[in-house]
Order: C-alpha cells, then sequence, then structure tokens
C-alpha cells in the first residue's frame, strides 16, 4: 500500500462530478429521468481510469487490484442477492402478486397507516433477514403499486420502504453490519443490540409519527379484488419464517421465486415453464446497472484503499482525535469514531466494507478516549446505515431509485429515518446518552 495521500480520494470525486453533475443538469433542463441520462456504471468509467493513472507500479498490478476490489467476497455476496432478489421481483410480479399485495394490503390496512406500516413491515423483514437489499427489492414494487392506489406522493412511499430497511438492517443480530461491528470492537452481540435499540428506537418513533402526518389525507376509493394465494409468496418472504429460523437470504429468496413460480403455473393460464424462465431472466436484467456499478465501485474501492486514500482519511480523524483530553476527549472520541466510518463509507459505498475498514482505527480511538466497545460497536454501525441510506450512488438508493423510476436525489430527501437516526445518534454523544453502568458481557456470549 502508498503512503496515505488525499490524491487518492480524487477518482471517488470524479465519479461524483459526473454522476451527480450530470444528474443535476439535466435536471435543470427539465429532462425526464434525468440522471439516467448517463448511467452510473458509465460515469464512473473516468474515474476508474484515473484511479489506475495515478496508482504506482506495473499496469498488471494496478489492473489486478482493481480485479481483486471487484471480487471482493461482501461485493459476489451482494450480486448474487441482487439476481435473486430481482428474478423474484419480477416472477411475483408477473403472477400478479405485487397487484394482490396492494389490494390486500390496502383491505386490512387503513389508508392512513399506509406509510407507518410501509416501515414496519420492511423494518421487520430486515431485521429478520438482515439484508437491506433483498428487502427493498421484495418491497418496492408494493410502495410503487400503494403509490398510485392511494395518490401518496411516490418517493416518500418508497423512501420509507428505505428507511424500514435500513432500521432492520442497522439492528439484526444476523446482519453482515451488525456481526463486523462487534467483532471489530470486541463486544458481544446482545449488548451492542440493547444500546444500539435505544438510540434507533425514538429515530423510528419520530418516523413513525412523521410518516402519519404525512399520510393522515391518503383515501382509497375501493381496493381491488386479490386471491390470497397469489399473495402467499410475498407472505413467506415477509412473514420470514425462514429467515427467522436463520435461514441465509439467498435461501429464502430462492424459495420465494419457486413460490412465485408454482403460483403462476397453477394460477395463471397459458403460464408456462418457458415463460418464468423469460420473467427470472427479466429480473436479472432489471438488476444489471446496480450490479455493474457494485462491481466497479468495489474495484474502484481498492484502488482508492491501494492507494492510500482511505489511510489519509483514518490519519486525519485520527489526528482530530487525540486533540481531545478528559470528558470532552471522550466525546471527542465518539465523534471521531463516528467520523471515521461514514467518511470511510462515502468513499466505499458499502456500509459493510466501511465498517471492516475502520474497525480497527475505532477500536484505537475507543481505547485511547475510555469508550466502552459496546458503545464504539454502535456507533460505528449506526453512522455506516446512516451514510449508505443517504449517498445517491449506494446500493440501496440505486435499486429503490431505478425500481420506481425516480431521482436518487428525489429519494434522498423522503428517507426521513436515516436523517433522524443520524440527528439522534448525534444528541446522544451531545448528552452522553445512555448512561452505561453494567459491565460488558464478553463476546462469545
Amino acid at each position: 500500500m502508498d503512503k496515505p495521500s488525499p490524491l487518492a480520494l480524487t477518482p471517488l470525486a470524479l465519479f461524483l462530478l459526473f454522476f451527480v453533475g450530470s444528474g443535476l443538469w439535466y435536471q435543470s433542463q427539465g429532462v425526464e429521468f434525468a440522471f439516467y441520462q448517463i448511467s452510473a456504471p458509465v460515469a464512473i468509467l473516468p474515474a476508474i481510469v484515473l484511479a489506475v493513472f495515478l496508482a504506482r507500479g506495473p499496469l498488471n498490478e494496478r489492473i489486478n487490484t482493481f480485479i481483486e476490489g471487484v471480487g471482493d467476497n461482501t461485493i459476489i455476496t451482494m450480486v448474487l442477492i441482487y439476481l435473486l432478489a430481482g428474478a423474484f421481483a419480477s416472477v411475483a410480479k408477473a403472477v400478479g402478486g405485487v397487484d394482490a399485495t396492494v389490494n390486500f394490503g390496502l383491505s386490512v390496512i387503513p389508508p392512513q397507516l399506509v406509510l407507518p406500516g410501509l416501515f414496519v413491515i420492511a423494518a421487520f423483514v430486515a431485521t429478520s433477514m438482515g439484508t437491506s437489499m433483498g428487502t427493498i427489492a421484495a418491497i418496492a414494487p408494493i410502495a410503487v403499486g400503494v403509490a398510485e392506489a392511494t395518490e401518496l406522493s411516490l418517493p416518500l412511499t418508497v423512501a420509507t420502504v428505505v428507511g424500514g430497511a435500513m432500521f432492520g438492517d442497522n439492528l439484526s443480530i444476523i446482519s453482515d453490519t451488525t456481526i463486523a461491528a462487534t467483532r471489530t470492537q470486541g463486544c458481544a452481540m446482545r449488548d451492542k443490540f440493547k444500546l444500539n435499540f435505544r438510540i434507533a428506537l425514538p429515530a423510528a418513533l419520530l418516523t413513525l409519527v412523521w410518516l402519519w402526518l404525512q399520510s393522515s389525507s391518503a383515501t382509497v376509493e375501493a381496493p381491488g379484488d386479490y386471491d390470497l394465494i397469489r399473495v402467499l409468496p410475498y407472505l413467506v418472504v415477509l412473514v420470514l419464517v425462514l429467515a427467522v429460523l436463520g435461514v441465509n437470504v439467498m435461501l429464502v429468496l430462492f424459495v420465494g421465486i419457486l413460490l412465485a413460480g408454482g403460483v403462476g403455473l397453477s394460477m395463471t393460464p397459458d403460464y408456462s415453464l418457458a415463460q418464468w424462465s423469460k420473467d427470472i431472466y427479466a429480473g436479472y436484467t432489471g438488476m444489471q446497472e446496480i450490479l455493474i456499478l457494485s462491481l466497479l465501485i468495489g474495484g474502484l474501492g481498492a484502488m482508492m484503499k491501494s492507494q492510500g486514500g482511505l489511510a489519509w482519511v483514518s490519519g486525519a480523524i485520527d489526528r482530530i482525535s487525540r486533540l481531545g483530553r478528559g470528558e470532552p476527549g471522550k466525546r471527542s472520541g465518539e465523534l471521531s469514531i463516528s467520523a471515521a466510518v461514514a467518511v470511510t463509507n462515502v468513499c466505499t459505498a458499502n456500509n459493510t466494507v466501511a465498517i471492516l475498514l475502520a474497525g480497527s482505527l475505532a477500536k484505537d480511538i475507543a481505547e485511547r478516549h475510555d469508550v466502552d466497545p459496546r458503545r464504539s460497536a454502535s456507533l460505528i454501525d449506526i453512522f455506516s446505515c446512516v451514510v449508505q441510506g443517504l449517498i445517491p450512488y449506494g446500493a440501496q438508493v440505486l435499486l429503490a431509485a431505478s425500481t420506481a423510476k425516480l431521482s436518487p436525489l428525489a429519494l434522498i430527501g423522503n428517507i426521513y429515518y436515516c436523517w433522524l437516526l443520524g440527528l439522534v445518534a448525534l444528541l446522544s454523544i451531545a448528552i452522553g446518552y445512555p448512561r452505561l453502568k453494567d459491565q460488558p458481557a464478553s463476546q462469545s456470549a
């Protein structure tokens, strides 16, 4: 790895300039689907070229570094989830599952509680399944249908699902972020969960109140008819009996594909194995943009890391954290821990990778500033999820935006849970909440 250098971060700035800048420009010109005129996987190519140019060593070595980032285990796992989630959403929609689920939901949930209901459902699913991506892929199409049926704001309705998904991703005991946070900080899962929940709950309650106020005027003339059997694939995935038992998310989504296909073959005239195959493949192709971008961002992140960009970020934050003394220093330590994972997440666009990269620095800061390991684990998980849910090139926002054909920036302003979670977490640092009196359990507990 090269010496720490801020120059290594310039490829990320170039990518944002092309992606966000072009989207804003086309939006100012009144072009429809402004952020899709120059797609993110294309906008990132100049950044990759710049990263390769800035790197040192033989060209083949630089390219190998990029390829190793593309093939990172976390990135490949995300790609497989994208494919299965896209296939499930495509097949379920083709056999009438989305329309049936929307009509079923509107028949049992009062229109005034539609948005809070979507948030709670997404939060439950993500907590059970341990992934925000699978949750968004499964529920975002339903949110689009709900927005059309109730005339609620489409960006708000879809963003509500993203917020609920990030709530569950942050708290789930089988989430990669939770596991990474507890392992890097050396604390027990249950201790981190208890502390995390006491910060996330106020943010979630405030979000529910706000969503209730926003949907209080929603009306539904008459929910359409539905066959409950067509809702079955979503019920299995949403209730997640399998996931609650700890089954891998990819297996849950695969079961959902089988159930949706079975419903189509048994209930829909002229629905054949060939059509089922086409619908699965259509789901794959629907994930093409986010899949390619995730691979390329993984490679770009590896390039920036190898060139010392992330080390420079860590060093800068570490120097700031050493300025505090005494009790104020403890607060500055917590702020430094939060900033370390937040900035790393901005650079990598992956909350799990950000926690793994910033984990050792966070642990070192925690030890020097007498920050409880439970507290540091909670903070790095919270702020990684906050940033991940709000960056316009993050997988969660891009997936939701592509599902609803919306600008990523239109979604970001409506993901109220992530904004409120960040504010509540900062307030908790300022006032020293919650107080920690009991001794932490061992990591093996």
